[in-house]
């Protein structure tokens, strides 16, 4: 009788690879969670400031704050996901609860009264808080899936590719279509007619989601025991995923300060209120053609590796940008897509590791603790996001940035100054911090198929 050699790790057995219709449906997902996930992070500071004459301080706690009860409230939805039980799977229902609920107050976001100024805020934080609980509940529950999708380390590469590819496309129509929708119709409605259209937007990728995932395995493994404070400790006690969690936290509030500097750098850099589409289709556009690239590197390197190259190359691009005030436009556009290709493998990879990370805990522990762990890496990537915007509103106010309700205000020069800084300095010495963390990193293909037996999975009839 034949036995494996004891310097191979032990493999499990292979599991059927995901139908297209499901791989694409999951993807769709994406739609949602890249609308949701740019557009504010775009212009909702700009609206606060440039719109409703809100001063940049206090416009990036306006912004912060609603984020922070998702950091509260995302462990939570892990923690009541896990625990559902329904014929048509246990995340299913939450794709469609949560995501009808994200589109309708999405619309609702910039549909307020412009003033006075004290009841155009409290509009803001209401709508951007409704936002916020109904996308924890959708959003988590989301990210929970692969891991419980497939226990193969290379078909969730593959699962995450789908989904980078749709996230870059839907962050691309959404980020270059929302300033330009706004500057079309102008200043006094534009914000309304944009935020109506990206609520549709979302509502596609909503119901994408939940009619493609609805032929989808899911792992069978037992419901976590203890409460949510008992579960969290444990959480926090895998090391592997303190340092991804943490990676992706600081390369988050990176990327969610250049894209809160976008519409500041296009016109009180590069002189011209148009060219925010433009950089913004720098930035994300290069996703769309290297995101396959990265798969292809992932599987030659490793994912780690992968994550790490990735990173660099966002960096490096920043650290470029840092003299953008003196340099050709062109040259602002090259350096920008630098850091979209860097971007692109900065999203994919670390989503394909969470669910290997997520997935060897519900093997070792046979207990189903995918949503807390998932509801915590959101609610990193929700703080991450929301400290990104409201970082760049405190570079602002540090550099004297004068606030006004038509856009036209004159900016002095230590204003434009902070504006190019906190678009290229601070998310490159953000990054830079995150590639410490990530070097500590050991979960690679090898660890997780030592770890990893096949677990029963059943197919869920929706």
């Amino acid at each position: 009788m034949s036995t494996q050699p004891p310097s191979s790790p032990p493999r499990a057995p292979a599991t059927p690879p995901l139908s297209s219709r499901t791989v694409r449906g999951y993807a769709l997902g994406s739609v949602a969670t890249g609308a949701f996930g740019t557009v504010p992070g775009l212009l909702l500071l700009p609206y606060l400031t440039d719109r409703l004459g809100i001063a940049a301080g206090l416009a990036g706690v306006i912004v912060f704050l609603p984020k922070a009860w998702d950091v509260v409230l995302n462990p939570i939805a892990g923690r009541i996901s896990d625990h559902t039980v329904s014929p048509t799977g246990p995340r299913r229902p939450f794709l469609l609860r949560g995501g009808v609920g994200l589109a309708v107050g999405f619309a609702l976001l910039f549909a307020g009264p412009s003033a006075p100024r004290g009841v155009a805020s409290a509009w803001v934080v209401v709508a951007f808080l409704a936002c916020a609980t109904a996308y924890a509940f959708f959003q988590v529950p989301y990210v929970a899936m692969p891991a419980e999708m497939t226990s193969d380390y290379r078909e969730r590469t593959r699962l995450m590719t789908w989904r980078v590819a749709i996230l870059a496309l839907a962050i691309l129509v959404s980020g270059a279509s929302a300033p330009a929708i706004r500057d079309a119709v102008g200043a006094a409605q534009g914000y309304r007619v944009m935020g109506l259209v990206v609520a549709c937007l979302i509502l596609v990728g909503v119901l994408g989601a939940w009619r493609g995932t609805a032929p989808a395995p899911v792992t069978a493994v037992r419901p976590s025991a203890g409460g949510l404070a008992a579960q969290l400790r444990i959480v926090a006690g895998a090391r592997d995923f303190r340092l991804l969690l943490g990676t992706f936290v600081l390369q988050a509030l990176a990327t969610g300060a250049m894209l809160a500097g976008v519409d500041y750098v296009a016109r009180h850099v590069l002189g011209k209120a148009s060219a925010s589409t433009l950089l913004f289709v720098c930035f994300v556009g290069p996703a769309l053609l290297v995101t396959p690239l990265w798969q292809r590197v992932g599987a030659a390197r490793g994912k780690r590796w992968g994550y790490a190259a990735s990173s660099v190359l966002l960096a490096a691009g920043a650290i470029a940008l840092v003299p953008a005030r003196s340099l050709p436009v062109v040259a602002v556009y090259l350096a920008l897509a630098v850091v979209g290709v860097g971007y692109a493998g900065a999203q994919m990879f670390p989503l394909a590791m969470l669910p290997d990370v997520a997935a060897v805990d519900a093997v070792r522990s046979g207990q189903n603790r995918i949503g807390v762990f998932t509801g915590v890496w959101t609610a990193g990537e929700t703080l991450g996001l929301a400290l990104g915007p409201g970082l760049y509103a405190l570079v602002l106010a540090l550099g004297g940035y004068v606030s006004s309700t038509d856009s036209s205000a004159a900016q002095p020069d230590s204003a434009v100054t902070a504006i190019g800084l906190g678009f290229s300095l601070v998310p490159a010495v953000l990054v830079g911090l995150s590639l410490l963390l990530l070097a500590r990193y050991r979960l690679d293909e090898s660890a997780v198929r030592a770890a990893i037996v096949e677990l029963p999975t059943r197919n869920e009839e929706g």
